[in-house]
């Protein structure tokens, strides 16, 4: 295989259940979109609620993902952009208040890096790192709303920021993960930021919109509004959790539960009886409407949480943009009109973004935070080597991410 490295951009999407690779490459043929070359999705048995819990194993599922992936896209995969999840991520405002000097008072591109700096500078535990910081908008001597500041004039430079932390030592357990498994980690990002960059369109993120990515483990949530994350959060829930309900509230083994999860589950829509068999030929018959009714206090459990995210921000049922719903969850029949009614607002399930080459190979839902990790192993600067950004870097980031949010 072909090292071409400098050619190819890889997401590596490490979730709770599976593994999965998304490899792309700019196509001249396709009106410079991105095609995708390669794409895998493996079993990842070493995640608990998105957090790592046996090293070996998740070295093994993103080893073997890296391995399928580079069997399609015949290429050899040496770096990758992956994703930091788990309840352990959250995110906090911050404000950071700078004097301006110099020629003039104009304000220059170091001033504004220096009220990025002192916005970063915030009291969090011993144990607790900044993963990344997301300007949300500047203030020159009391003027509000100020997307760039270079070239103003002022005395005073304002910035509000939202800054995602998350536990040192779940990052440095992925990181000796990947490292096990031979992938140099280009970017560490949050899940919801690569599921937003792959199926939100620009309008969606200036009106304002809710991303989740309901996922096995956990639900990432993202607002973006104005072209900016507003915030960031997790929640503990997620498709897990479902089939535990429905294990213990159906009586049944976690097996046949994940069947009634996958094919029978749904949202609003009563019925009559279901049947599964199982592996060795037994029947198992289940009342649908008993399935809908724990179907729908955990979801219901969910969008609770869901709706008091949105509270901290001054959100809840003010998003023009709606709920775009991704992951294996958002799959869940009835599940958009159940968001709807629950939060008041717009919901969809979310679809890619337009993408050349086997973009129609992947799953719409369940691929779109790889995906997105793609497109930001193209659209994020290198890192010069460094396994996890430096403050330099992370603002680097933020310009490349707010040249993108405003294209």
């Amino acid at each position: 295989m072909r090292d071409t490295s400098a050619q190819h951009f890889v997401g590596i999407d490490i979730g709770t259940s599976q593994a999965r690779c998304v490899v792309g490459a700019l196509d001249g043929a396709a009106d410079g979109k991105i095609a995708v070359i390669g794409y895998s999705a493996v079993p990842n048995t070493g995640m608990r609620k998105g957090t790592v819990a046996h090293i070996d194993e998740v070295a093994a599922a993103v080893s073997q993902a890296v391995i399928d992936a580079e069997r399609v896209a015949g290429i050899k995969i040496t770096q990758a952009t992956v994703n930091i999840n788990g309840a352990h991520v959250q995110g906090i405002d911050s404000k950071g208040v700078v004097a301006i000097s110099g020629s003039g008072s104009e304000i220059t591109e170091a001033d504004r890096l220096r009220a990025e700096e002192a916005a970063m500078v915030v009291s969090i535990p011993a144990n607790r790192e900044i993963i990344q910081f997301f300007p949300k908008n500047y203030s020159v001597d009391g003027q509000r709303n100020i997307k760039d500041p270079v070239g103003m004039h002022g005395v005073r430079l304002e910035v509000e920021a939202h800054l995602v932390t998350g536990s040192s030592p779940a990052s440095r357990n992925l990181d000796s993960a990947l490292e096990k498994a031979g992938v140099e980690v280009r970017h560490h990002t949050v899940s919801s930021l690569a599921a937003a960059e792959a199926v939100l369109s620009r309008q969606q993120k200036e009106a304002g919109t809710l991303l989740l990515d309901i996922g096995a483990g956990a639900t990432n949530f993202i607002v973006v509004e104005d072209g900016e994350v507003q915030h960031v959060a997790v929640i503990p829930i997620g498709g897990l959790h479902l089939t535990n309900d429905l294990a213990i509230g159906l009586r049944t083994d976690l097996e046949i539960a994940q069947q009634v999860q996958r094919y029978h589950a749904r949202l609003g829509m009563a019925g009559k009886t279901t049947a599964i068999v199982n592996e060795h030929g037994q029947h198992h018959t289940f009342d649908m409407d008993e399935v809908m009714m724990i179907t729908e206090a955990r979801i219901d459990e969910l969008l609770e949480y869901v709706d008091r995210e949105l509270h901290k921000i001054k959100r809840s049922r003010k998003l023009p943009g709606g709920v775009v719903l991704v992951g294996g969850v958002a799959e869940l029949p009835g599940l958009a009109a159940f968001t709807r009614e629950k939060l008041q607002l717009a919901a969809r399930v979310g679809t890619l973004q337009p993408l050349a080459g086997l973009a129609d190979k992947l799953n719409q839902t369940t691929f779109a935070t790889a995906a997105g990790l793609m497109l930001l192993d193209m659209l994020l600067p290198a890192h010069q080597g460094q396994a996890r950004p430096s403050l330099t870097g992370s603002l680097k980031f933020v310009d490349t991410l707010l040249q993108r949010f405003h294209r």
